[in-house]
């Protein structure tokens, strides 16, 4: 082959050799196939990247057409003479209500209505004859006693007398008796001034009270160990009887288990309602004898700030 032949090969060779590889050069540098982008990340304190929440203002709760509507209902029976099943109906309203402290001005005037109406009503039950079903019906037997009949039904023997117009009279043998058994607890706030009476967990009545000066009021579960009517005051080593001005236990001492504190009556009621007193529970004297005939000894009385 001449050499000018060979030369001419060699040439063309390179150049397809070189054609080749630009080729393959091309296909190795074409774009990667796209690859998902990596979710975003939502941002601090908010789910799935939304923007925050708006804080709305909450508005108390009124009560409803269907709240004023029970409570008409039951003031019709209670008007009625069906005072049980009034009473029902005022417990399942309280229940339902939000909480006085928490209400809008309109429910918390219906709370205090019901719990008004209801603590009447439980007092009208438990002082008379009015029937209830939680009422035993009791035949007294030889031997028996208004003292032992009030301890077996948890109440005092001023219920009995006074739901049984009983008065002074002995009772007798085969003579009938309406009682109710109770099973009564109380609950005060110190900063609400206020006593809450329950009968097995369910309201009762609650009662404005006037509580320590300067928080003195002890805080904590205790029971009434002793009640007084009339009582003598003692201050510093002295006896203050009974009706002197001097004397500020007014008419009634519920003593609890705790030395100098207990529940009792006051000849200045404007001071309920207040932290004025030394440390123990005032309520007005009409108040404290309410409670004074209804508390047993025994009864558990739990005091919160």
């Amino acid at each position: 082959m001449k050499p000018s032949v060979k030369t001419a090969l060699t040439i063309i060779l390179l150049v397809a050799v070189a054609l080749v590889s630009y080729s393959l050069g091309l296909r190795q540098g074409a774009a990667p196939a796209p690859v998902p982008a990596a979710p975003s990340q939502p941002a601090a304190g908010t789910p799935d990247g939304a923007p925050p929440a708006a804080t709305v203002a909450t508005t108390p709760p009124a009560p409803t057409a269907a709240d004023r509507e029970l409570f008409e209902k039951a003031a019709a029976l209670r008007a009625d003479g069906k005072l049980a099943d009034a009473r029902d109906i005022f417990r399942a309203l309280l229940a339902k209500l939000t909480p006085a402290n928490t209400a809008g001005e309109a429910q918390k005037t219906l709370v205090e209505d019901t719990q008004k109406a209801l603590g009447e009503l439980n007092i009208k039950l438990l002082f008379t004859l009015a029937s209830a079903p939680e009422k035993v019906e009791y035949v007294i037997q030889p031997g028996d006693s208004l003292a032992r009949i009030a301890k077996q039904y948890a109440t005092t023997i001023e219920v009995i007398q006074k739901a049984n117009s009983l008065g002074a009279s002995p009772i007798q043998p085969a003579q009938r008796l309406r009682v109710m058994p109770t099973k009564f607890a109380t609950t005060v706030s110190k900063s609400a001034n206020t006593l809450l009476l329950a009968d097995d967990g369910k309201f009762f009545k609650i009662y404005r009270v006037g509580t320590g000066e300067h928080s003195m009021t002890p805080i904590g579960s205790f029971k009434i160990t002793e009640r007084i009517p009339h009582p003598a005051w003692w201050k510093e080593g002295q006896t203050i009887p009974y009706g002197t001005k001097e004397n500020i236990l007014g008419t009634h001492w519920l003593a609890l288990d705790i030395p100098h504190y207990g529940i009792h009556g006051t000849w200045q009621p404007e001071t309920v309602g207040q932290q004025s007193s030394a440390g123990c529970i005032r309520l007005t004297n009409e108040d404290v004898e309410e409670l004074f005939t209804i508390l047993p000894v025994g009864t558990p009385v739990e005091i919160k700030d």
